[in-house]
């Protein structure tokens, strides 16, 4: 796996379909990051003091995805970066990642989403990739009650290489298309409820239907946004937006971590 961080310095527009004017809402109110209706009114307020145009870097959120061999997190990445679905299963061997630009409020804002190995024998190399995240993507099949049950210890090994009170956690229940509705309903009320002790937002997806997932990954970068913006908010004192979205010396570089952890010799 290679990352370049000069071609990242010029990229075309970002896609029609990425663009996000207004803060998506979340999929069950008994387990959201927040219920509010619309963006923080301090983080609207920066993005229109300064539109895109003058902004002159990029900004970056990491997104682990970890969860149990063949819950389907590399088909959720995959039906929404590139509206694919592979039904022949290939287990992800160490990680693997895309890049997802989006326009949010004006502004260019990315998501850099790491696929893990959900096999116990690449765990050692995924979790070497674990650090730096801010958001943790926990995905379980709703048709398999073990791999809810598992959760709790994804999360721990998540938290092991990052800051719990920066991170902002989801759990997501893949494969709804193969549950029926009574199904469905009862194995809910048990991911609601492990959603509300990890303080996780809940949201339950289709990778062959498509069904939530738009949605789902347009909240996480909404969110991701949001909560970048007001921590560069409270460091500066209200700085330009220009400022807001600059990675300076004190910011997690995120290629530059990328590369450098090219280089972790575990498992080698």
């Amino acid at each position: 796996m290679s990352v370049r961080v000069s071609s990242m310095s010029v990229l075309p527009p970002v896609r029609r379909d990425r663009i996000i004017a207004q803060l998506p809402p979340c999929f069950r109110k008994e387990a959201a990051l927040h219920t509010k209706n619309d963006f923080n009114n301090k983080v609207r307020t920066a993005c229109q003091e300064q539109r895109t145009g003058t902004v002159g870097r990029f900004k970056i959120s990491k997104v682990i995805v970890v969860g149990d061999l063949a819950v389907g997190k590399t088909c959720l990445i995959n039906r929404f970066c590139k509206d694919v679905f592979d039904k022949n299963y290939k287990a992800t061997i160490g990680v693997d990642f895309e890049m997802e630009r989006f326009e949010v409020l004006g502004v260019p804002f990315s998501l850099q989403l790491w696929d893990t190995a959900g096999q116990e024998r690449f765990k050692c190399i995924a979790s070497t990739y674990y650090r730096g995240a801010q958001v943790v993507i926990i995905a379980f099949d709703v048709n398999d009650v073990a791999s809810l049950s598992h959760v709790r210890q994804w999360l721990e090994d998540a938290l092991k290489e990052n800051d719990p009170t920066a991170v902002q956690l989801f759990l997501v229940g893949t494969k709804k298309d193969l549950s029926s509705p009574a199904q469905y309903s009862q194995m809910e009320q048990d991911a609601l409820r492990m959603a509300q002790e990890i303080s996780a937002e809940y949201w339950a997806v289709s990778s062959l239907t498509g069904e939530n997932v738009k949605e789902f990954f347009f909240r996480v970068a909404s969110l991701a946004f949001e909560i970048n913006v007001l921590a560069e908010l409270e460091k500066s004192g209200l700085r330009q937006i220009g400022d807001v979205v600059r990675i300076n010396s004190n910011s997690n570089n995120l290629y530059a971590t990328s590369k450098k952890k090219k280089q972790h010799d575990c498992c080698q």
